[in-house]
């Protein structure tokens, strides 16, 4: 069998808040975004996003994109990059390097293919994409959660497993801390670290507890997001909630 998806990716003033989106169909798709990005930026999210979600499956997948951009990057520029040590021709380097990197890794030993199809010109699948996409960027314009879909429910979330096998050193005396319950999808992750950090200071220093996190895919969806508009990793992220 073969799954056909399309992946794209809108920003409200490119750069600006961004949004990216992959469907299938109604009961598979998902989305997301960051408040600061473009719209080079969604796309390729949106694609890597798409190979992470179906990862645990061995049929084929066609992606179609409205980007020439992220069609090429990936069908014909990359190995030149990549032998090239990440640099163009004339010897600058490769913006986006880090999603391009992460889709080389996933698509790796998968039978994908690529099929650009001309934007906002009735493409069902493309149209389903560009509206969650672009949805997701303005719930980030709005300091919003935005809407993140059911996902691929066949899928191995090998970043939640990831993020839920992580080691956190804490450095609270305590010699075990209970798990937090889960954070409901509609709360918002918008409060400043420094709010979440107040108090912690005047604990006893103790020696550091190792803590492990299980997140739920929409849980991790969302540290991902903070983490990378902050530009920090993901125990980083996880780290400044504690």
């Amino acid at each position: 069998m073969t799954i056909t998806a399309a992946a794209d990716g809108s920003a409200l003033g490119n750069p600006g808040p961004n949004g990216w989106a992959w469907y299938i169909d109604d009961d598979r798709w998902a989305a997301g975004g960051s408040p600061h990005g473009t719209n080079n930026q969604g796309e390729l999210q949106a694609v890597l996003e798409l190979l992470r979600a179906t990862a645990g499956t061995d049929e084929k997948l066609v992606i179609e994109c409205d980007s020439r951009y992220v069609i090429d990057s990936v069908t014909k520029w990359m190995p030149g990059w990549k032998r090239r040590g990440w640099r163009k021709s004339d010897g600058g380097p490769v913006l986006n390097r880090d999603l391009l990197e992460g889709i080389d890794e996933a698509i790796r030993g998968r039978d994908v293919s690529f099929t650009w199809v001309k934007g906002h010109a009735g493409h069902p699948l493309n149209e389903a994409a560009d509206e969650r996409a672009n949805a997701a960027a303005k719930a980030y314009q709005q300091k919003q959660e935005p809407r993140r879909g059911p996902g691929f429910a066949s899928a191995v979330d090998g970043g939640a497993a990831l993020a839920g096998a992580m080691a956190v050193t804490s450095s609270s005396p305590r010699a075990a801390v209970a798990p937090a319950p889960a954070t409901p999808a509609t709360q918002s992750l918008w409060a400043e670290a420094s709010d979440l950090l107040d108090g912690l200071g005047d604990a006893e220093i103790a020696q550091p507890v190792t803590l492990k996190v299980s997140l739920t895919g929409d849980e991790h969806a969302r540290l991902r997001d903070r983490a990378q508009a902050q530009d920090i990793s993901l125990e980083q992220a996880l780290r400044r909630l504690i």
